[in-house]
């Protein structure tokens, strides 16, 4: 067994010169300064650890992000198609099928949303709000034709919510065909992160409807607005944000112009049915209403909005500024000439 050693009773240690006992009192009055920085420094100060409002150790909310929803495109097919002629479901079909036909954006198992606009308190027959005929069928073609595992129908009204979808007859409209209709309430949204937006880029989003959603589909109508002159498939997106929204009315191109950036949608469906032609975005009076006799559906909605904007509004000239600016960002092409086929 090995003895352990101890020292001899004589030994006498190194004795601590002057300077090591300044060096370990200058370390040990840096220790102190810095703990009593970390306690005492203003809670703005940097790595202040204060927290006299409590609100230092809340749990941050990080902002979410959302995914490119779009798909490849079908080898050679048109960007933009138009169905003209026939009841709404015919026309829908025309247009699908222009782009290649709706299994090829939706596969088996998908859950989809469909983004309609129920901004306001009115009758189908107004044009204020998207056709329930067209969501009837797109729910139905979803379900049946592209066997997605569930379709959710969602969107956040200026008016009151239960209202807008009871009246303008989207809320029967998807439940009766097979689809779930989410409307809001303040849990159910979330700050959404958009790189690259100027007005958004952290924003209030009604993100419930979109938890585990695989594919985007949105359906607009074809109508006039007094601020940005057209609400169509790229300014329905507006009805997914939170907040004191209306603020943005003071840069309504801008905001535009974002929300063609804060979603890229699988795809964009307008509904020229019934076109509103001015008095918009509310309407109110049928006389302000013809009938369009077209739906696009489509994978380019800038090109799909000068479209829109030339042929259903028919207004020539230049367009709105909110197309050039989504342009500018990568969401799309004002040209929309030889990417464009109608089918009658």
């Amino acid at each position: 067994m090995t003895k352990r050693k101890y020292p001899r009773a004589d030994y006498r240690g190194e004795p601590t010169t002057r300077r090591e006992v300044l060096k370990r009192g200058l370390a040990l009055g840096a220790i102190s300064a810095t703990g009593a920085y970390l306690a005492y420094a203003p809670e703005d100060y940097p790595l202040s650890l204060r927290d006299e409002t409590g609100l230092r150790s809340m749990p941050v909310e990080k902002p979410f992000q959302l995914p490119d929803f779009r798909v490849t495109p079908v080898s050679g097919a048109v960007q933009v198609g138009i169905g003209r002629g026939g009841t709404p479901r015919e026309m829908l079909l025309k247009a699908l099928d222009a782009i290649g036909g709706l299994t090829h954006f939706v596969q088996p198992g998908d859950v989809v949303l469909i983004k309609p606009n129920v901004a306001f308190d009115r009758s189908p027959n107004l044009g204020a709000t998207t056709n329930p005929a067209i969501i009837d069928t797109l729910v139905r073609l979803l379900l049946v034709d592209a066997r997605a595992s569930e379709v959710r129908v969602a969107d956040n009204p200026i008016e009151s919510p239960a209202d807008c979808f009871a009246k303008s007859g989207i809320g029967a409209a998807a439940e009766q065909a097979g689809g779930r209709v989410y409307l809001p309430d303040p849990n159910a949204f979330e700050p959404l992160y958009t790189p690259g937006a100027k007005l958004i880029e952290q924003w209030a989003f009604f993100k419930r409807p979109f938890r585990n959603v695989s594919k985007v589909i949105g359906i607009a109508p074809a109508k006039d607005h007094n601020l940005c002159h057209a609400s169509l498939g790229i300014k329905n997106w507006y009805g997914l944000l939170g907040g004191r929204r209306n603020q943005f009315h003071q840069d309504i191109h801008e905001i535009v112009s974002d929300l063609s950036i804060m979603i890229r949608p699988t795809l964009t469906i307008v509904d020229g049915t019934r076109v509103l032609m001015e008095n918009g975005p509310t309407g109110g009076d049928p006389s302000n209403v013809r009938d369009g006799n077209a739906i696009l559906a489509g994978i380019d909605p800038v090109a799909m909005d000068a479209w829109a904007y030339e042929h259903l509004l028919q207004r020539p000239g230049r367009l709105p500024e909110y197309l050039y600016m989504a342009e500018q960002k990568g969401s799309g092409k004002v040209n929309y000439q030889g990417r464009i086929k109608e089918v009658t």
